[in-house]
């Protein structure tokens, strides 16, 4: 598994996790049953808290992404995405697009800089 922080971004650090572990689920990268490092070995690898790798792993947890089983690792659980949760990720959705759309982006560079990123997650188009 092979994530970055960034510490010059926005985002928590523990939320740079989150999001990189998700995309590389996405990606097929980490796969249903794939185990995660230990959190102590995440941890020494990045040189950030213990207890910011163990945070990010319980969201992980939460979101029903990963299992946790306390001195047994975490696992890559199943990606099931129910109607609640789509009605939970729409203002996500939106506060993104309000970004971008107030960064002075046209609709049509909107368009193409979530082509690409739906590209970067996923190249085969059909999913």
């Amino acid at each position: 598994m092979y994530i970055t922080i960034d510490e010059t971004d926005s985002r928590a650090l523990y939320q740079q996790i989150v999001d990189e572990i998700k995309a590389l689920i996405v990606r097929g990268e980490l796969e249903e049953g794939s185990s995660l490092p230990p959190v102590r070995q995440v941890a020494a690898d990045l040189g950030v808290n213990l207890n910011t790798i163990a945070f990010a792993y319980r969201q992980l947890q939460k979101a029903g992404l990963i299992k946790v089983r306390h001195g047994a690792g975490a696992v890559v659980t199943a990606r099931v995405v129910t109607q609640d949760n789509a009605e939970q990720l729409h203002p996500k959705l939106i506060a993104a697009l309000t970004d971008l759309i107030l960064s002075g982006l046209t609709r049509a560079e909107v368009i193409a800089e979530v082509n690409n990123a739906l590209n970067t997650l996923s190249p085969d188009k059909s999913r």
